[in-house]
């Protein structure tokens, strides 16, 4: 089947989710600088989750640029991804009210977690659905970025009951990790 209706239902959730993460953004009770300081631990939190969430997008489309088609299994897969970044919104919001508590920590990283994982099983639905010498299961490879990415916030969890600030420093290389597009899915053929 067409992946055009895929692309454009994620492209919708993908924008959804950031609307309603802004719409969290408070704006602060004063005038000056100093009215920001309240309001600067829910902004970095957002801050970090936009990227994320545009780090998927990017990657996503990228992904999909190099498929072809799609079957039943890569819908519901692809919707299993859009259910873990749909609570990115509540999670950036409960980490942000509570700065760096030890479970809001643990829970970011948990989400970001299942989203990886989510996004890991997405990719390996479209390279089988298109055959292991098609150019998108040669792109994906090995996906020791993914995997690396998984272990990185398995330490971020484990390191939030302790050192939450270590914590969310590990989600940050995770994200500095991905900043720059899958250059895997950058030079494999595209198909539109």
């Amino acid at each position: 089947m067409s992946k055009g209706r895929l692309e454009a239902f994620s492209d919708g959730v993908f924008a959804i989710i950031i609307t309603i993460m802004v719409l969290e953004l408070k704006v602060p009770h004063g005038s000056s600088l100093a009215a920001l300081a309240p309001v600067l631990p829910i902004f970095l939190s957002y801050l970090l989750s936009f990227i994320f969430v545009g780090i998927y997008w990017n990657n996503h489309h990228h992904m999909l640029q190099v498929a072809r088609k799609v079957s039943g299994p890569i819908l519901w897969a692809n919707l299993h991804l859009l259910f873990w970044l749909s609570l990115v919104p509540f999670i950036t919001g409960w980490m942000g009210e509570n700065h760096t508590a030890p479970i809001p920590v643990a829970l970011y990283g948990v989400i970001m977690w299942m989203s990886g994982l989510a996004f890991t099983i997405l990719a390996h639905a479209l390279a089988k659905h298109h055959g292991k010498d098609s150019a998108l299961a040669i792109a994906l490879g090995k996906d020791r970025k993914g995997l690396a990415s998984l272990a990185l916030y398995t330490t971020g969890i484990v390191l939030s009951f302790v050192y939450p600030w270590s914590a969310i420093g590990v989600y940050i290389l995770v994200a500095i990790m991905w900043l720059v597009p899958d250059p895997r899915m950058e030079r494999a053929p595209t198909v539109e």
